[in-house]
């Protein structure tokens, strides 16, 4: 009609990530995929897995096709055990905000894979209890806040925290060598959604200088551990975990060394699993499929 512009909905074909986790049940395969075929949804991936000591069933489902969310949603309720969960993902960028300190080989290291395209975050800001890492995110073009905890009480200084990150509303967020105990208060702002690094040796070695006193009782072996933050320190659901011998050869200095870039390899992977939706959270422990 001439003069009137007509305005056409078109649906565009997605590729969406359905998780679900219930206790485990005869057919739940059977039941979940014809329920994907009713809605006319390709099955691209399935990796599906059954806990023996929970008896917890999980699934992760790649699909493509054209969703009505609302309706796939109901008709999964709708045959799913008492106790289930499902989400169905869009394949998009993580939001997050990253911490810091002083350290930036963790940072670094996400920012380069990030430019390049190999880890898909979208990075809304760095946040650092020191000004020194300002430069570094600044020749990435991401702001940088400095959020000094000088002066200030732990609840005060969270409290700054949260001010800064909260308008950024970040899906994660990365403690990349922050290194600052946080409170039960602030973890459950973020809960399972707060992922840290630390250097983790066998033995673990705790409190100042842990490389010296690797290289002191002479250890065989260090590595590094990504998990979920939660109240009790380091000790929350492990994401990834990366090792390296090391011997007799090894000075402290070269130990420090290696063990930064075990840090970065084991960060980087768990994010990698985030990023994917790859991670189900069941009490204190993963399931990665």
């Amino acid at each position: 009609m001439t003069g009137m512009i007509v305005e056409l909905e078109v649906n565009q074909m997605e590729q969406r990530i359905l998780l679900t986790a219930c206790p485990d049940s005869k057919g739940l395969i059977a039941q979940i995929t014809n329920i994907c075929y009713k809605h006319q949804l390709n099955i691209s991936r399935n990796t599906e897995y059954v806990d023996p000591v929970s008896g917890q069933f999980y699934m992760r489902t790649e699909l493509d096709g054209f969703f009505n969310e609302t309706t796939l949603l109901a008709d999964l309720d709708r045959a799913l055990p008492a106790g289930s969960s499902r989400s169905l993902l869009r394949r998009q960028a993580k939001r997050v905000v990253i911490l810091v300190t002083k350290e930036a080989h963790c940072l670094g290291d996400i920012l380069i894979k990030v430019y390049d395209g190999s880890l898909s975050l979208d990075i809304a800001a760095v946040v650092g209890n020191h000004p020194q890492l300002a430069t570094l995110a600044e020749r990435f073009a991401i702001p940088y806040h400095y959020v000094s905890h000088q002066g200030l009480s732990r609840k005060a200084h969270e409290q700054a925290l949260l001010q800064t990150i909260q308008p950024y509303q970040p899906e994660y967020l990365i403690l990349a060598k922050f290194m600052r105990i946080l409170t039960p208060a602030f973890v459950a702002e973020f809960p399972n959604r707060i992922i840290n690094i630390h250097h983790s040796f066998l033995p673990a070695f705790i409190g100042a200088r842990p490389y010296q006193q690797a290289f002191e009782r002479g250890v065989k072996i260090i590595g590094a551990t990504a998990h979920f933050v939660n109240n009790q320190l380091d000790e929350g659901p492990i994401i990834q975990q990366k090792v390296l011998p090391v011997d007799h050869s090894y000075s402290a200095e070269d130990m420090e060394r290696a063990g930064r870039d075990v840090e970065k390899a084991a960060l980087s992977e768990a994010l990698q699993f985030v990023t994917e939706d790859r991670v189900f959270v069941h009490g204190n422990k993963t399931v990665i499929l």
